[in-house]
């Protein structure tokens, strides 16, 4: 393309639609994993192991594209990923059984990783310092408004057309996303500044950005926070119906809520962030995640977690991860100017490594008990803090 890129609104938009492949392609058919269990003839846990698949796929994909687009440029490897993808979308429409589905969100998986880690390396290119924290704060925000649209969009075409329904809605969005990609997205990283070499020489950038202590642990504080999120997202279906009470209207409203917390402190962060600091706006997160923790924890122990409580509490948790997230990865990112995909796809694959581990932890005690989840989201709360502080105390001295 020619010319040097900007970053623009349009462009940030873009990045935020193409980064949202997780969402786009999970939110909308979790709701159909009963009927997919049905006609497909395989037990709930068959189904689940499509989820389990793709999640593979998207931390192995974004360890390998990340670093493939600093030595090949980010637009071609988002173009041949997206492709790929889309392929895998359109094919799985027509899956005869469970094996091939669970194969093709693999492959969904792997290419897709392409939407969130060279969405990433683009936006850091293209901006510096506290213009990249509002960048990637805006991407998460347009990648938030996914969870509050996805669930009754996935659930009405269910209702129409069935799962298979909602997979060729997945594949037609996946070839907006290609079109989108090849119109929008320009190349961000100049011939001059890729990299040569191998598989060696990209685990060995690898290596480098894993020996900056700065960028280590923020990415490990950027991933630790999430799993304090995850704690919530894995857990609140069964906390909050089966120990609250919560009706499935109520609860639709209460994850509805986390959502929108994720977009309002993304959208102050862009602005705030770049008048007091990212650094400061990190510690913020880290505090509000902490203190909806200990939240939780008191109002369990009191027995006076309510629908209400609860929204809140989860209202407060969301803006204070989002926080955090947001500003841990503009100041990682900032740290691997040498290797801006390799960087993002290392804390993006730690963000996905940690809600993996998250996920069967908070379900250990059953499902009648918010202990799991509670204990969980306080250890997750206070270790990112504590790591965040020593990552941002590391960045000082160097």
């Amino acid at each position: 393309m020619p010319g040097t890129p900007r970053m623009t609104r349009g462009l940030l938009a873009a990045l935020g639609f193409l980064a949202a492949v997780p969402v786009l392609a999970t939110d909308t058919y979790l709701a159909s994993f009963t009927d997919i269990s049905a006609d497909l003839a395989v037990d709930p846990s068959g189904v689940q192991l499509t989820l389990t698949a793709f999640l593979i796929g998207i931390g192995a994909g974004q360890l390998t594209l990340g670093p493939v687009s600093d030595r090949l440029g980010r637009r071609r490897v988002m173009l041949a990923a997206l492709a790929v993808f889309t392929l895998a979308s359109v094919t799985m429409v027509f899956s005869p059984g469970i094996e091939v589905f669970v194969a093709l969100r693999l492959l969904q998986g792997f290419s897709g990783a392409a939407g969130v880690v060279v969405s990433r390396a683009i936006a850091a290119d293209l901006s510096e310092g506290t213009t990249a924290v509002r960048a990637l704060s805006l991407i998460a925000s347009v990648v938030a408004i996914g969870p509050l649209i996805a669930p009754p969009i996935g659930g009405v075409i269910s209702s129409l057309w069935g799962w298979r329904g909602v997979l060729a809605f997945i594949a037609v969005v996946a070839v907006m996303m290609l079109a989108l990609a090849w119109i929008a997205i320009p190349e961000s990283l100049p011939a001059e500044e890729r990299h040569g070499g191998g598989a060696a020489a990209m685990l060995s950038r690898f290596g480098v950005l894993v020996r900056d202590l700065p960028f280590t642990l923020l990415s490990a504080s950027f991933a630790i926070g999430f799993g304090a999120l995850m704690a919530y997202i894995a857990a609140s279906p069964f906390v909050g119906q089966v120990v609250v009470g919560m009706t499935p209207v109520e609860y639709s409203l209460g994850f509805a809520a986390g959502a929108a917390a994720f977009v309002v402190v993304n959208v102050i962060n862009a602005r705030v962030a770049v008048r007091v600091g990212p650094d400061r706006m990190l510690v913020a997160g880290f505090v509000l995640a902490l203190l909806a923790g200990i939240s939780f924890a008191t109002l369990s122990a009191t027995d006076t977690l309510v629908p209400a409580t609860f929204i809140a509490t989860a209202f407060v948790l969301s803006g204070g991860v989002g926080l955090t997230m947001s500003n841990a990865s503009a100041l990682a990112l900032a740290r691997a100017s040498h290797a801006r995909g390799s960087g993002a796809a290392l804390f993006g694959a730690g963000q996905f490594a940690v809600g993996a581990l998250v996920s069967p932890l908070v379900g250990l005690w059953g499902e009648d008990t918010a202990t799991p989840m509670v204990v969980v989201m306080l250890a997750c709360s206070t270790i990112a803090l504590t790591v965040g502080l020593a990552g941002l105390a590391a960045a000082r001295r160097r």
